[in-house]
């Protein structure tokens, strides 16, 4: 019954949060279907990207800046970015900007939600401990991903120069954010939790600004009068 409850508890955050990112698309719904697909393929990096972090500690070594810059957040932002822009950048379901922050939310959450579960399986962990993780790697990599999203969609509806660098901003903002992250874990062992906290929260308004962001530059939008100095 611990075991169910452990597993639960790790499964629960990433369903969770998918659901709110789900919600919180105002104007023109994805298909249900199309973003479980892309919550799998989340699931299905998961393997690719441990042997790829376990070659790069071959490669480079473990030093705290590899781990956190290079091995972590490079390896899992630009897989994530990968498959992203191959696979879900020119799909005709993403039609708004909206639609590039659920779809690499999707994937991103898909992975979290895989590594907290293989967590809770093969790590001393209790809900306590679950609980802590559902209110930090979990939403971290959802907001990773809310950020990487909006810039693809920026790139999407965006002509001329300012194309190629949203699509950079897409994938180097994660990177320098999820590394910043696992650096305080890495680097400050007895006190992490007061730095943490407040990234968090920083990060959390971020992630908030540009899902409201996405909405207003929506193409099924209805402008209101009150809304139009906004645009």
């Amino acid at each position: 019954m611990v075991i169910f409850s452990i597993i639960t508890a790790a499964l629960a955050p990433g369903l969770s949060l998918l659901t709110f990112l789900y919600l919180k698309d105002k104007y023109e719904a994805e298909p249900i279907h199309m973003v479980l697909k892309v919550f799998l393929v989340g699931i299905l990096l998961v393997i690719p990207i441990m042997v790829l972090q376990r070659g790069v500690e071959i490669w480079l070594g473990e030093g705290n800046f590899v781990m956190a810059f290079v091995q972590s957040s490079g390896v899992e932002e630009f897989i994530k970015w990968f498959v992203m822009f191959h696979l879900i950048y020119n799909h005709t379901e993403f039609d708004e900007p909206y639609d590039g922050i659920l779809y690499a939310g999707a994937i991103s959450l898909g992975f979290a939600t895989t590594e907290n579960l293989l967590y809770s399986i093969f790590m001393p962990a209790d809900l306590s401990a679950m609980l802590l993780r559902a209110l930090l790697p979990v939403s971290g990599h959802m907001l990773f991903g809310v950020i990487m999203g909006y810039y693809l969609g920026r790139a999407k509806f965006t002509t001329g120069k300012g194309k190629l660098i949203y699509v950079l901003l897409s994938l180097m903002l994660p990177i320098a954010l999820h590394g910043l992250y696992d650096w305080i874990i890495v680097t400050r062992e007895n006190d992490w939790f007061i730095a943490i906290i407040p990234f968090m929260a920083l990060l959390w308004m971020f992630g908030l600004s540009k899902m409201k962001s996405a909405h207003i530059k929506s193409p099924f939008r209805y402008v209101r009068p009150k809304d139009e100095v906004n645009l």
